[in-house]
């Protein structure tokens, strides 16, 4: 009886933290790492496809509102989330004895195995996130250009005529991947609309269409304009899922690769990459 006792309380001190997330992002890391059964709560988000590249694996995970009566309910050991969203859930879940994580949006893919390490230790599974961080940094040595003053120009369009600007995580991506960031050449230090007119007048050696939904909303239709089209008609462009970027992951590779072939069509014949 004792030995069982002793047995049952050490099972005890090593349980995992059951854990909640109220932020898209912070969805991701946590299917990343957690071991199912610590998952209390994913934002409803992590089961969209266009935002999510882990909406699969999300279906078989508990989602929840991200509100404050839904942590005080839920009781969660640990509460992750954003610096910028859910402020009264993120007070509650401190209110309640939660430990609370609030992670940044990632600038850079540097900043990815950091957050990487801040989620797992948060919950409880370093040896997981040293093995998702090695494994990171060692495909991002292999996918990585050597960067050049001549390395050709893209553009990342983006609803509304956003271009991506420098500081941000596509930007990095499409330094490592071999390109420079059209905004930073034109002097667009901010983000902000761009106008249609002045990509297809000055336009960049890649278009990047960055897709963060089915197309249909007004914002979205921009990408598909016939003047765009007409404009880069039979010259290179590619269309990156914003999913990809929209959160720093190991997946965000991903857009690495995609660029490179790009940037191998690029010194090839001309092709166009749908």
């Amino acid at each position: 009886m004792i030995a069982f006792g002793a047995c049952a309380v050490v099972g005890q001190a090593y349980a995992l933290p059951r854990v909640a997330s109220l932020n898209l992002c912070t969805d991701q890391l946590l299917l990343e790492l957690a071991q199912p059964e610590q998952i209390v709560g994913l934002t409803p988000l992590a089961r969209d496809c266009w935002s999510a590249v882990l909406c699969e694996q999300a279906q078989q995970a508990p989602v929840m509102r991200p509100t404050a009566e839904n942590i005080v309910a839920l009781h969660p050991d640990v509460v992750l989330g954003g610096v910028y969203t859910a402020a009264v859930a993120m007070q509650a879940a401190r209110e309640s004895g939660a430990q609370v994580l609030a992670i940044p949006p990632a600038k850079s893919l540097a900043g990815i195995p950091v957050q990487i390490m801040q989620v797992a230790t948060a919950i409880g599974v370093p040896e997981r996130g040293h093995a998702l961080v090695q494994a990171f940094e060692r495909r991002l040595a292999a996918l990585t250009q050597p960067r050049s003053q001549t390395d050709p120009t893209a553009a990342v369009y983006a609803a509304n005529g956003f271009v991506t600007h420098a500081g941000t995580l596509p930007d990095d991506v499409l330094a490592h991947a071999g390109f420079r960031n059209y905004s930073t050449i034109i002097g667009q230090h901010r983000s902000a609309h761009f106008p249609m007119e002045v990509l297809i007048a000055h336009p960049p050696d890649l278009l990047i269409l960055d897709r963060s939904g089915r197309g249909n909303s007004l914002a979205q239709s921009l990408l598909d304009h016939p003047a765009l089209q007409e404009a880069f008609a039979g010259k290179r462009h590619l269309n990156i899922p914003a999913r990809l970027w929209l959160c720093g992951l190991p997946q965000t590779l991903d857009s690495i690769a995609l660029l490179k072939a790009a940037h191998r069509a690029e010194n090839g014949p001309e092709r166009q990459i749908p």
